[in-house]
């Protein structure tokens, strides 16, 4: 699919399904052959991106040496970030080894120097990882996603323009404020957390995916456009495959409602406005919570006050410690919701 319909290079990002056995990544420093039982996995991968010219030789030495992950300056100036989130995975047993050091396998010291060298040089930068750091704190581990969050929060918004996620398989965002999240309002909105939509249904989901429009200039995002295709349709489609059709606009969706200028980027402060219309008519929580699952109509619906509420609490929460304090069981459309006492 790859081949056929990206005419430029992929920039991909390691996740929890692209490791045997799953979600499983070693830190280095583990004793004898336990720190070492994955670099096949990353020698394997990096040949096969070099291999398809989407990264360089460089690049490729660093992916091998640093679990997957690698930094690369794309032909409009922006340098893209990738790190292997499986070590802040909770389905990744052997993070729980020195679970005190947020950065065991140094992969956050890695990622800093190539931030500092990027500030250093003006760049812009975009970070990509599958498992979020935060939302309602369900999938992550506290210490290391703590840490991401400072390191977004000294690097945002002059070098860090935007934050991507994927994992939920559902469409959802994340603000990152100043100060690791201790007031979260507009004027301490810093970088925004884009979780994509996937292509993979999963459970009770649509198909979909998202295209964003970017200022090459500052790399933010102008506008994002998500497709969905109806899962119940498949069956009859064996003979020509699924068709995807726009679902919303980000901007048409969300920028009315958050009286936001028609130029203005979608960027943090954007999303923070969104979640203040949100507060101010809970009718909005109910049209992203239809974005979510992808228009599925097998998603829950978000229609009580606890459910919006919830919901804008995991938007304004990019780290563990952050999405613990929301009300929990509203995080996932793929069942019925769950709230806790």
């Amino acid at each position: 699919m790859l081949k056929k319909y990206v005419t430029g290079p992929v920039f991909a990002a390691l996740g929890n399904h692209d490791s045997n056995p799953e979600a499983i990544d070693s830190p280095h420093n583990l004793p004898g052959p336990l720190g070492q039982q994955q670099s096949w996995n990353y020698d394997h991968v990096a040949d096969l991106w070099q291999h398809e010219g989407w990264i360089g030789p460089e690049e490729a030495a660093e992916a091998r040496l640093h679990y997957g992950a690698y930094s690369i300056k794309n032909h409009y100036g922006l340098r893209i970030i990738t790190f292997n989130t499986d070590f802040w995975y909770k389905s990744n047993f052997l993070t729980l080894i020195n679970t005190t050091d947020p950065d065991n396998s140094g992969m956050f010291k890695w990622m800093i120097d190539e931030l500092q060298a990027a500030e250093d040089a003006g760049e812009r930068v975009w970070i990509v990882g599958h498992v979020l750091s935060g939302w309602d704190g369900t999938n992550p581990l506290p210490n290391p996603t703590d840490l991401f969050y400072q390191i977004v929060d000294r690097y945002s918004p002059h070098v860090i323009a935007n934050v991507f996620f994927g994992h939920t398989h559902e469409d959802q965002f994340m603000v990152y404020y100043a100060n690791n999240g201790t007031v979260r309002d507009a004027d301490h909105a810093l970088t925004s957390g884009w979780i994509g939509p996937s292509v993979t249904p999963l459970t009770n989901l649509n198909s979909g995916f998202r295209l964003y429009e970017v200022d090459t200039g500052t790399f933010d995002i102008t506008d994002a456009w998500t497709f969905v295709a109806n899962v119940s349709a498949f069956p009859d489609l064996s003979s020509t495959g699924p068709t995807y059709g726009l679902e919303y606009s980000t901007r048409n969706a969300y920028g009315p409602a958050a009286d936001w200028p028609a130029e203005a980027p979608l960027n943090a402060t954007f999303w923070h406005r969104v979640t203040e219309a949100m507060e101010a008519n809970h009718t909005l929580v109910s049209i992203f919570n239809t974005y979510q699952g992808k228009g599925s109509v097998m998603s829950p619906n978000c229609t009580s006050d606890a459910c919006a509420e919830a919901k804008i609490c995991y938007m304004r929460s990019g780290s563990v410690a952050l999405g613990s304090q929301c009300l929990q069981g509203y995080g996932s459309v793929q069942s019925a919701f769950t709230p806790s006492s």
